[in-house]
């Protein structure tokens, strides 16, 4: 018999966000392990080439359907990091694998359902495994996986931050495969400055702009108020679908010419560096968010809402400030947390440190580790 340990994988998104990001990272730490790793990937996505890690056997599929006849014909357990089909699952578990789902966002406001077939469903945060439970769903990992900052994208320059593209268009709507055609033949003709900071506090924005975060509904109560902070200056650094970023524009008129758009950076390391803070969106549609890990561990402080998940993630007072949602009392509080951050965080190496421990490599390796050997025990329990 094979000593060899192999785990399977499917991620077949077309683009490349955090849920791929964080594919990346489990992939590396199941190769820490010793595990082999099998990567089910779609044919039309150009990045993973250059973000995997080497060792990793990728299979390019050119859809769903091409997934059953790939895997082994021996019984294995496959990893979805996104909920699939019903009729899709029934025949995989018709032909014995175990299946498990990354759950990368909180179930609130989405359909449980597609999560019900799954024999495991992992969780990316103690928000998402509540979100899970209150549907009904039991058959989760008690233990939230978190994360790491994973700071080292393939495509980082040297450090200049450059305008790069705003718009990631979304190819099921005939408007957005227009923008995409045209994209290569504008983008070229567009001028390209150079990020440079500019007097007073710059608050940044290091996200994809898509509807989960609510930007839009953040910013119509804080833009206002960031209107009569004269000093305040706002960076937006990441990409979105057209709606998106038409609705942020919206809502950012009242700041003018102190909020500019960067589009999508690969060198995020350097943009957490031109920052005084990272703004993060609204929580309840957020799952863990990445980007608060990595601004931490480059030092940044955060601004976020007091509130699941990023309870989990912001160390009040430590690694940046929680504030009351703007929803409840029309940015109070967030004025107060403004204040706090032009006074600067007090000293708290040890409290930092221990923080930040949570989303070092290595304890996300052991978190893995765990879950890998649980993961028979509980197949077990429910056979």
């Amino acid at each position: 018999m094979s000593d060899v340990r192999v785990c399977h994988q499917v991620n077949l998104q077309q683009g490349f966000g955090g849920g791929e990001v964080y594919t990346t990272f489990f992939t590396r730490a199941l190769l820490e392990l010793g595990w082999q790793v099998r990567l089910y990937v779609n044919s039309a996505n150009p990045y993973w080439a250059r973000n995997l890690p080497s060792g990793v056997e990728v299979i390019p599929l050119t859809v769903i359907e091409d997934l059953a006849p790939a895997l082994p014909t021996t019984p294995a357990t496959v990893f979805f990091h996104a909920p699939q089909a019903a009729g899709l699952v029934a025949d995989l578990h018709r032909r014995r694998h175990r299946l498990c789902a990354f759950a990368h966002m909180p179930v609130y406001g989405r359909n449980p359902l597609l999560y019900k077939g799954f024999d495991h469903i992992i969780a990316v945060s103690q928000h998402v495994i509540n979100s899970l439970r209150e549907a009904g769903l039991d058959q989760y990992y008690p233990v939230p996986l978190l994360g790491v900052a994973d700071l080292e994208r393939s495509g980082a320059t040297s450090g200049q931050i450059v305008r790069g593209p705003l718009y990631d268009w979304d190819r099921r709507k005939v408007r957005e495969r227009l923008g995409r055609l045209l994209a290569p033949l504008v983008t070229p003709l567009l001028p390209k400055p150079r990020f440079s900071r500019r007097p007073g506090l710059s608050l940044g924005i290091v996200s994809r702009l898509t509807p989960i975060k609510q930007f839009p509904l953040l910013f119509s109560y804080l833009a206002p108020l960031l209107k009569e902070q004269a000093d305040i200056n706002l960076e937006i650094f990441g990409n979105g679908g057209y709606a998106s970023i038409r609705d942020l524009r919206r809502e950012l008129r009242p700041l003018a010419g102190r909020c500019r758009f960067w589009g999508h950076q690969d060198d995020v390391r350097a943009v957490y560096g031109q920052l005084d803070a990272l703004l993060t969106g609204l929580p309840e549609k957020e799952a863990l968010g990445l980007n608060v890990i990595e601004a931490q561990v480059c030092g940044l402080p955060v601004l976020a809402v007091d509130a699941p998940p990023f309870d989990e993630t912001v160390a009040d007072d430590v690694t940046g400030w929680r504030y009351t949602d703007p929803r409840h009392d029309g940015g109070r509080d967030f004025l107060r947390v403004l204040g706090l951050l032009r006074r600067g965080l007090p000293p708290h190496s040890e409290a930092v440190g221990d923080h930040l421990q949570r989303f070092a490599f290595s304890s996300f390796v052991a978190r893995v580790n765990a879950l890998m050997e649980a993961l028979p025990r509980a197949q077990e329990a429910r056979a």
